[in-house]
């Protein structure tokens, strides 16, 4: 029987361009929910201290986290959903259909405006704060887990793609604040 290991969806990571650096990102468990009409998850969600978020929203319980994806929809990340959660919504497993990345520095969201239509603006997006967007033609999910911080997941595909955007503008915003400074 073959010996099959994880790998990431992209070598070459992480890549560091002046005040910004982008990095593969391991969230381990990742599950569709989406609740079928009339349906209430959650007494079934309670048991991991989790609600199901309201749009735009994210909840976190110990390691495990709950994130808006779309109109009843959300990814249950972190952790096994509870097996009675199938009763009431689709459960399906997203573990591996997703490329997640993360994205750091004073830069990010001078790097991330140069793909996405997103207002990144803290009053806008604010720290905790997810949304669907594009980036330049790909969908993506992005989350703002902290003030210089940005969790990017779009469908595997399409990393590598990503990956050459994103680090064309790093690229970018480093030699535009380079030009700045001089």
């Amino acid at each position: 029987m073959a010996d099959l290991k994880a790998t990431a969806a992209v070598g070459g990571l992480p890549v560091t361009q002046a005040r910004a650096t982008l990095e593969n990102l391991d969230l381990g468990r990742v599950s569709s929910v989406a609740p079928f009409p009339g349906q209430d998850v959650t007494p079934m969600l309670d048991a991991l201290g989790l609600t199901f978020p309201q749009p735009g929203t994210t909840i976190t319980s110990g390691s495990a986290r709950i994130v808006w994806t779309g109109r009843d929809q959300a990814f249950l990340i972190g952790t096994e959903p509870p097996a009675q959660l199938a009763n009431v919504a689709a459960v399906t497993d997203q573990s591996d259909a997703w490329a997640w990345f993360h994205l750091t520095g004073e830069d990010a969201r001078d790097v991330l405006a140069r793909l996405t239509p997103l207002d990144l603006r803290d009053n806008s997006f604010a720290v905790g704060g997810v949304a669907r967007s594009t980036m330049n033609h790909m969908q993506a999910i992005l989350i703002r887990p902290a003030p210089h911080a940005y969790e990017i997941a779009v469908f595997r595909s399409m990393a590598g793609t990503l990956v050459h955007e994103l680090t064309d503008a790093m690229r970018a915003v480093a030699v535009r604040a380079g030009a700045k400074k001089t």
